[in-house]
């Protein structure tokens, strides 16, 4: 992703005399925002938004940077660049090694931020393999991947992710048919995938419970033992 005038940055940080400023200084150049004052916070704004870049504080009260980082890197998450203090070298180390994409030292010069930013958009990965980008509806739900939506028959909309509406996508190019997680990464990831990702059933979870009554007894999203998941449900195109 190069242009960061679609791309959307969570920033995370306990300290409000930081994130605030930052995120009016980010929002002035042509990029939308969100915040959290924790790693708890951070966790609800990453199921409900689709971010493309997170900036982590690493020094946190309760979970710190580091833990989201590692949790965020094990999920397929989006890039990360950590926020330091000067005198915490073995954090950045650390950091680097679990899979951060940048870091930036405390204080720090925010056109310095926003050009690291850019950098690390510039790195995006190999483009997955290629999904239908049709509109479909199934089970009174209907799937606009152009803006990585969902709406239901009321006409309310929950935004996905980029890999949670990916991921849709495929179960509705394959209705009622059981779909293994290893398919589910070759058809997502492509030759990204990597064995023994639980990627997809961590993308699954955060599915179910945007399209689930109740997400612990699915309905719409089945596990089947053994096999994979299923989308249990009838396809029609808008």
């Amino acid at each position: 992703m190069t242009d960061t005038a679609v791309t959307q940055i969570l920033i995370v940080d306990d300290a409000r005399d930081i994130r605030e400023p930052l995120a009016q200084y980010l929002r002035k150049q042509g990029l939308r925002t969100r915040m959290a004052a924790s790693a708890a916070e951070a966790r609800i704004v990453l199921d409900e938004a689709s971010i493309d870049l997170v900036i982590l504080d690493v020094m946190m009260p309760g979970e710190d940077g580091l833990s989201l980082c590692r949790a965020l890197v094990a999920r397929g998450g989006p890039p990360v660049i950590l926020l330091t203090a000067m005198a915490d070298e073995t954090d950045r180390i650390v950091g680097l090694e679990l899979g951060a994409d940048d870091y930036v030292v405390k204080p720090f010069n925010p056109r310095e931020l926003l050009a690291r930013i850019r950098a690390v958009l510039r790195r995006a990965p190999p483009t997955p393999p290629t999904v239908d980008a049709t509109e479909r509806r199934f089970a009174g739900w209907t799937h606009i991947p152009a803006t990585r939506e969902l709406i239901d028959a009321d006409g309310t909309r929950t935004e996905l992710t980029s890999g949670e509406s990916r991921l849709l996508t495929v179960f509705l190019d394959h209705p009622r048919t059981v779909l293994s997680r290893m398919r589910l990464l070759d058809l997502t990831a492509g030759r990204e995938a990597k064995p023994y990702d639980r990627a997809i059933d961590n993308t699954i979870s955060r599915l179910r419970r945007k399209l689930e009554d109740d997400p612990k007894s699915p309905r719409l999203l089945v596990t089947e033992w053994g096999g994979g998941y299923l989308l249990a449900a009838d396809v029609e195109k808008v």
